[in-house]
């Protein structure tokens, strides 16, 4: 996704790039938009180009994590469950151990 729109207003387009391409910089193709700023339920919030998605996908491409749920939504590809918590947000291996200790005590 490629973000743009004003300070605080964002909008984001959703994008075809090399993983090795800047968030905003060069892309092969705009697939879609997303708007967050719309309610929910706007059929304007989410638009997808879905042949050409598949298109992509079938051709190699791999979604972020966000895309991923939205296609997952829009029923192009299966759902995928992600870990609850972050490995980076993790305890640290001598404070998994004291927890581990204050569990069992």
């Amino acid at each position: 996704m490629a973000r743009g729109g004003a300070k605080k207003r964002p909008f984001y387009r959703i994008v075809v790039a090399e993983n090795t391409s800047p968030r905003d910089g060069r892309f092969i193709e705009r697939v879609g938009h997303y708007n967050p700023l719309l309610p929910h339920d706007n059929p304007e919030r989410i638009v997808l180009n879905v042949e050409r998605i598949k298109y992509w996908l079938e051709h190699g491409a791999v979604p972020s994590e966000r895309v991923e749920l939205f296609l997952s939504k829009a029923d192009i590809i299966p759902a995928v469950e992600h870990a609850a918590r972050p490995q980076k947000s993790m305890p640290k291996k001598k404070a998994q151990e004291r927890l581990k200790k204050l569990a069992g005590a």
